[in-house]
């Protein structure tokens, strides 16, 4: 049974974390395929907006399978938390926006995987978590320093100093997640923004991503630096031309195709 699927239809690629019996637990091999499944919906041209989700409908992703951690020592931690980091950033990293469908226990290293996601979609019975500190250990995917950024400093310090449980309706109303809908709903909601996303410039939604993340703890002064920078370079392509004209000519542009 692969670890991952993927299933491109009209430029959304879903790709799925598909191990149900472990209610879609990390590992070395996971995360692997992950990263590379992933990338090819980045390298891939038919692709525009990417939405990842876990299969069965317990959990988005559990998080790190534990029993493989448990007889890890520090060389070994080290390396599977610089392998979790990647994979998270090749995600926060992507010029395609990135939709997280979480359709149940996203905990751990599932909730840092929410994290790195460009937009976040829960469904109502979705559960959110950083109870490392509840095995001795702390978040080492990015969940100390994504938190904090989502939901502010001090939300952060509870959420992962007590590793309490976090309700989708709690996480919409502190910010953790943009939408909360049933569970019925949660594939729909996410095609819906993702359509919304492809009506516009590729390039241009590539680089408003990147300018938001660029932007992230500099000075404002340091990010309108980027962002003019960005916004200078797209003036005079193939698809700004196509924007503005479209405009101009009160139709619709044509982007894509």
């Amino acid at each position: 049974m692969p670890l991952i699927l993927k299933e491109i239809n009209k430029q959304i690629a879903w790709v799925t974390i598909n191990r149900p019996e472990v209610l879609n637990a990390m590992n070395e091999s996971v995360l692997t395929e992950l990263v590379s499944s992933i990338q090819s919906c980045i390298d891939d041209t038919s692709v525009g907006v990417i939405i990842l989700t876990g299969a069965g409908d317990k959990a988005f992703v559990a998080g790190a399978d534990i029993k493989n951690m448990q007889s890890m020592e520090p060389g070994d931690a080290l390396k599977f938390g610089k392998s979790g980091q990647q994979m998270t950033l090749t995600i926060e990293n992507s010029p395609k926006p990135v939709i997280a469908a979480v359709n149940g226990f996203a905990l751990g290293g599932g909730c840092e995987i929410s994290l790195a996601c460009h937009i976040r979609v829960a469904s109502e019975t979705a559960t959110f978590g950083q109870p490392e500190v509840q095995l001795g250990i702390l978040p080492g995917w990015g969940g100390t320093q994504r938190l904090p950024r989502l939901v502010g400093t001090g939300i952060a310090n509870e959420i992962i100093t007590t590793g309490r449980m976090v309700s989708a309706s709690e996480a919409k109303e502190i910010g953790l997640v943009n939408h909360v809908v049933p569970a019925e709903l949660l594939n729909e909601k996410c095609e819906k923004i993702a359509n919304q996303i492809l009506k516009n410039g590729p390039n241009a939604i590539a680089k408003s991503l990147e300018c938001i993340r660029e932007g992230v703890g500099r000075s404002t002064k340091e990010g309108l630096i980027i962002e003019v920078e960005n916004f200078s370079k797209l003036f005079g392509t193939d698809e700004s031309t196509e924007g503005l004209t479209a405009f101009i000519e009160k139709r619709s542009p044509n982007f894509r195709n």
